[in-house]
Parts: structure tokens; sequence; C-alpha cells
């Protein structure tokens, strides 16, 4: 049948590395996505919030470079890691509610009447979860195809975007994250897949580290 070509859509490779009839993997869509947020702002309900994200960045992740100049080369090591900020942008909905949540979390990081800030860093950050789905709704509840989980997460800034009106767009607000750590979670949250997994430790062929065993 003409429908078996679809089988070998997808790029050739020898024979002992792949079955003879495998068509191409079902990538991950930019669309099919929500972004929760935990302990944000002072309201009990952020589900208006996760409602109104327009986009929101994945996390990225860089390593310094240690260089060992050593007679007639140069060894490189990676040293400390990099969390990149994250924008994420939010609809300004016509109740106020995404306004009143990002004001309230600014208030927590510093109060802009008394010009008080906080204690310490755990009376303001948040939890980010960035979760991509598989388009699942109503009777058939979406599946987390991957689970980006950000810590210690405080506001950096929030650019509340310009009014126009030569335009036909709604008002959004550009909020960007800065965030502690991060971890890549399964779909049920709890155990780690990727970043955060348990990966021992190596000096040679001898394990070591706390995640032997574990």
């Amino acid at each position: 049948m003409a429908s078996a070509s679809l089988n070998k859509m997808t790029v050739p490779l020898a024979s002992d590395q792949s079955a003879s009839a495998q068509g191409l993997l079902m990538p991950k869509l930019k669309y099919r996505f929500r972004v929760l947020f935990q302990n944000f702002g002072v309201s009990n309900e952020t589900t208006e919030l996760t409602k109104q994200v327009v986009s929101v960045a994945r996390p990225n992740l860089t390593f310094e470079e240690i260089a060992l100049p050593i007679y007639n080369s140069t060894l490189k090591l990676a040293g400390r890691h990099t969390w990149a900020d994250i924008a994420c942008s939010v609809r300004d909905d016509a109740s106020g509610s995404v306004m009143t949540l990002v004001g309230e979390q600014f208030q927590k990081q510093l109060d802009f009447l008394e010009q008080a800030s906080a204690a310490a860093g755990i009376d303001y950050k948040f939890v980010t979860n960035i979760q991509i789905l598989d388009g699942g709704n109503g009777a058939t509840e979406p599946t987390v195809l991957e689970n980006w989980e950000l810590y210690g997460c405080y506001l950096k800034g929030a650019d509340y975007g310009e009014l126009n009106y030569g335009t036909n767009e709604g008002v959004t607000v550009n909020m960007t994250i800065a965030y502690d750590n991060a971890a890549q979670l399964g779909p049920n949250s709890l155990d780690t897949s990727g970043i955060g997994g348990i990966i021992g430790r190596t000096i040679g062929d001898v394990v070591t580290g706390a995640g032997q065993g574990a």
C-alpha cells in the first residue's frame, strides 16, 4: 500500500540502529503548554494568571569555562553554571486580576508605599512550573509531556507595555522572572527526568556521590 511509504519518511539509519519500519517521532508543539505559579502574589487563586499567559521561555542554562593551560595545549573544564532569566507575557484582563497579582508580588518584594523591603527571600520567592501538554482537554485530561519546575523565583521586572489607537491588540504585561535552580520532573511531578535526575558521579570506574544506590 502507498501508505506504507510514510514509515520511510525519516532519516535512514543502519539496520542495526533502528527498526526497518519506523516513522518520524511526534514533536512537542509550542502552543500546547501551561504555566503554573505557586506562592505568587497574595491572592489565593493564581489560575487567572495561568489562563492569561501568552508566551513563556523555557530555561536557558550555561556553564562558565575554566581554562587550564598546560604545556602545548589547554584543557577546558565546566565551571559554575548560570540559569538565565525567562520572559513570560500575560494578557492584562479587564477585571484587573492579572495586574492585581503582579502588583501583589512586587509589593511582597518591596513595600513601595512604606519603602520597606522583605526580611528574607523566603518571604517573596515563588515556584513556577512550565508544562508542555499533549493536547488533551475536557473529558480527556491532558498528559504532561515535559515539566520544568523553577525554584526560588522572583519578579526581576515587568514591562506594562503601551496603549495605541492604531492597533487591534490586547494589552499585555511582559514579566522577567529570575530563579535559583530548575529541575525536569515527570508527569506526576515527583520523579525527575533529565536535569535533576539521579546520575552517579564517577572517578574512573568508581561511582561517588549521594545519588549512589538511591
